[in-house]
């Protein structure tokens, strides 16, 4: 098979919607997965309209079984695996007085443990390959930002992770790049229901939590936001670079953002950009 054999999580929408088809235009052949494929409507219009076809399967990257059928599938199917995307997560808002500590586990279980999962599963194939992992993280695995406190703390932690898989990967002659991308324009702020979600209403909070949902609101609209063609552009690049880098950020504005914390050896100047967001 000449075409090198990429898999995506998450791809019913956004960035692993346009990722997934900017592959398979790229030369890639492409496994895209989604935890529903009832919700594959707008990949498969995407495709058709991109003249690109791409193998849908169901994937829960939370399901062990589920985790084990799709790797079967790619071995019996193509015999080999030559790039990983993890893209499959979940935005979370909320604070932890006014949380449970079961609402975090879960973020932890998708954003991070899922991660994990399906690494630990492509690795055995992408060493047979000399592959390469490439990771959608966030701005948000970089720096704490207010009423992120569970996924920052699964972004960070996939960030953790990554950064030291990158040397014991590299002796097998497998590359990993973390993506990290800021606001883009998609629909992951409807998902994590910052129109009508409670979370810090009607707390102690509530002051700060207005104000960060005013701020977040113009932060994601799409005249300010990226692209999710945007994201998938740098993710094409990095799957496809020579020498692909460590770390990549999707735009300006989170090569800036990133900029504080990575030049910030005290935290002061994180802890005086984000203040101003609950205020």
């Amino acid at each position: 098979m000449s075409n090198p054999v990429l898999l995506v999580t998450g791809t019913s929408s956004g960035i692993g919607l346009s990722s997934a088809v900017a592959a398979a235009r790229s030369g890639f052949t492409v496994v895209a997965t989604m935890r529903d494929l009832a919700k594959s409507s707008a990949l498969r219009t995407a495709a058709e309209q991109a003249g690109v076809t791409l193998d849908l399967q169901q994937l829960d990257v939370t399901d062990t079984a589920s985790v084990d059928a799709c790797f079967e599938h790619i071995r019996s199917t193509y015999g080999r695996l030559d790039a990983l995307l993890n893209n499959a997560g979940a935005g979370h808002v909320g604070t932890i007085e006014v949380e449970s500590v079961a609402a975090v586990r879960a973020v932890m279980e998708v954003n991070f443990f899922g991660v994990v999962a399906v690494t630990k599963a492509a690795m055995p194939l992408l060493r047979e390959s000399g592959g390469r992992v490439v990771t959608v993280t966030s701005v948000g695995g970089v720096v704490g930002q207010p009423f992120n406190e569970a996924y920052c703390a699964a972004k960070f932690a996939v960030e953790g992770f990554m950064e030291s898989l990158t040397p014991v990967a590299s002796t097998v002659g497998v590359r990993v790049t973390v993506v990290e991308p800021g606001a883009v324009s998609t629909e992951f702020v409807a998902n994590v229901g910052l129109g009508d979600r409670p979370a810090a209403l009607g707390t102690p909070y509530e002051g700060a939590f207005r104000a960060y949902l005013d701020r977040t609101a113009s932060a994601f609209d799409p005249a300010n936001a990226q692209t999710p063609e945007g994201v998938a552009d740098a993710i094409v690049e990095a799957l496809t670079a020579e020498n692909p880098p460590a770390r990549v950020q999707t735009s300006e504005a989170a090569e800036k953002f990133v900029g504080i914390k990575l030049s910030d050896l005290n935290g002061a100047h994180v802890q005086a950009v984000t203040a101003h967001w609950v205020r």
